[in-house]
């Protein structure tokens, strides 16, 4: 991605060069972030529009067949397998896995940016989720729930969270200078919590299937909009560090 945006960066520049006499080297960046900014705006305008369905029958006898089929192998030790991985989609999982993160990153591959980057992206996700809910207004499934519940039900926080926070960490993976094998175990294992972490709160009876799909979409959108603003930010740095 570093390399379309530093070409878009470029040809930016370069219109700006011929238009303006008083030209300012941060004036690319700071455009490139307005229009991240609106084109994550305009996505979830159109994420709110789409919500609108729903409350059709279709979309409900779906959510009511797959609830029905997911919740039908519930089991006392199922219950504790799955409320273990709703715990690690909820604040003090990302407390636990971010810490556990923090250490690696700072004292294995002595990176810091990449500690404060995953923060950046799990409080933007949780802000963004909480005015989500408030904008949707959807109440909880009425089945039973087997783990306690405060806020609106759409779109779902742990599967909008667990996506753009286990899935900045596959982005970031992809640059750890690490074992092939075991890169790709850790890109599976955050792929199977995304997946796993969604589905637990279908069988603990909180969420329609609908819920997280919508959660999940939402945070494949802030997860991309998290990945170019920290890239145009690292990238203005670098030319900071650069003209000095």
């Amino acid at each position: 991605m570093k390399e379309q945006i530093i070409d878009f960066l470029h040809g930016l520049e370069s219109i700006l060069r011929n238009k303006f006499h008083q030209y300012n080297h941060k004036l690319p960046f700071i455009i490139s972030i307005i229009l991240a900014l609106i084109i994550v705006v305009v996505g979830i305008n159109v994420f709110v529009e789409l919500t609108n369905t729903l409350n059709s029958n279709l979309i409900s006898k779906y959510d009511a067949a797959i609830t029905k089929y997911v919740i039908s192998f519930r089991s006392p030790n199922l219950n504790n397998i799955l409320q273990f991985i709703t715990n690690l989609g909820d604040l003090y999982g990302y407390i636990v896995v971010t810490t556990i993160c923090s250490l690696l990153f700072y004292f294995k591959f002595k990176n810091w940016r990449y500690v404060v980057q995953l923060v950046f992206v799990i409080i933007v996700s949780g802000l963004s989720n909480l005015a989500l809910k408030e904008v949707i207004n959807r109440a909880r499934p009425t089945a039973e729930h087997l783990v306690s519940v405060q806020t609106l039900s759409y779109p779902s926080g742990h599967a909008m969270s667990a996506t753009a926070f286990y899935g900045f960490l596959i982005y970031l993976c992809y640059f750890l200078k690490i074992n092939k094998w075991l890169k790709g175990s850790l890109i599976f294992l955050c792929s199977f919590l995304i997946v796993s972490i969604g589905i637990s709160r279908i069988y603990l009876g909180v969420h329609f299937p609908s819920d997280i799909a919508g959660g999940i979409i939402a945070g494949t959108i802030w997860l991309m909009f998290c990945v170019l603003i920290l890239n145009i930010i690292d990238l203005f740095r670098r030319e900071e560090e650069r003209k000095i």
